[in-house]
């Protein structure tokens, strides 16, 4: 009894670590203090300015900016993630396993170094930094980690499925589109949100790759604003808009991937 207490006491303490200063923005979006932590009254004033263009042109350039890259990247690399997903499921031995630990190495490897060897590249290939440098190297780093979001459903799959629609008559493209992507569509569909989370949380690698061109992401922004001396308000809300619509899209994940569990439990 006093262990699960305890367990339990210990999980609920590690939540609120974890999300605490979470809460405390969103609390605190809701008043007109120019300070965080000083509660001025109930007011959506910061969420009714953050979307004026005309006073916070900057911060919402940033915004579009950061979510078309996140989008752009993460369509990218979620297909050819899970191209390359199915290529290494069928590779047997030694390759497997050499190009296994290829995928791993952009996940271990430091953001920074990341950042520093994709501009340098493309400072020797006389690649002018900018948007397009940018979403070359989200692609870059959140490819693997849609690999490894679909490879555990590709085990989980029958393999005879495959070979049962080729001799009923399908192309191979026909069987990779009507039996294998229905099967691993939860795995692709969770490597693509964490792909548009990775690339909107990015800040190391897009700082050595965006040029001086006059681009600007949220994380780059928030460095900047930073540097001047405090941040401003309306990133407050808009921390909690975003929090609470990543929030939402896990939930309706979760709902569908457990509808879809209990339908395929029920048909056993």
């Amino acid at each position: 009894m006093v262990k699960r207490l305890l367990s339990r006491a210990y999980l609920w303490l590690l939540l609120l670590v974890l999300y605490a200063p979470v809460l405390i923005i969103i609390i605190f979006s809701f008043t007109e203090s120019k300070v965080l932590g000083n509660w001025t009254g109930f007011s959506t004033e910061l969420y009714t300015s953050l979307f004026d263009y005309s006073i916070h042109h900057s911060l919402i350039n940033a915004l579009w900016n950061t979510l078309t890259i996140a989008l752009i990247a993460a369509t990218v690399s979620t297909i050819l993630g899970t191209m390359a997903a199915i290529g290494l499921f069928n590779l047997r031995g030694a390759s497997k396993r050499t190009i296994g630990m290829v995928n791993s190495i952009p996940i271990l490897n430091g953001d920074i170094i990341t950042g520093i060897s994709l501009f340098l590249l493309f400072v020797s290939l006389g690649i002018t930094q900018g948007y397009t440098t940018v979403v070359l190297a989200h692609i870059t780093f959140c490819t693997p980690y849609v690999v490894l979001c679909v490879l555990p459903r590709l085990k989980q799959m029958n393999p005879n499925i495959y070979e049962a629609a080729l001799d009923l008559g399908a192309t191979p493209f026909q069987a990779v589109r009507k039996v294998i992507f229905p099967e691993i569509k939860s795995g692709m569909i969770s490597g693509f949100i964490l792909s548009v989370t990775l690339s909107i949380d990015d800040f190391a690698v897009t700082v050595f790759t965006i040029g001086n061109q006059g681009l600007e992401t949220l994380s780059t922004y928030i460095y900047a604003d930073a540097r001047k001396g405090g941040l401003t308000p309306e990133l407050r809300p808009l921390s909690a808009v975003i929090f609470v619509v990543v929030l939402s899209l896990l939930f309706i994940i979760n709902y569908r991937s457990t509808r879809q569990n209990k339908k395929k439990g029920g048909k056993r």
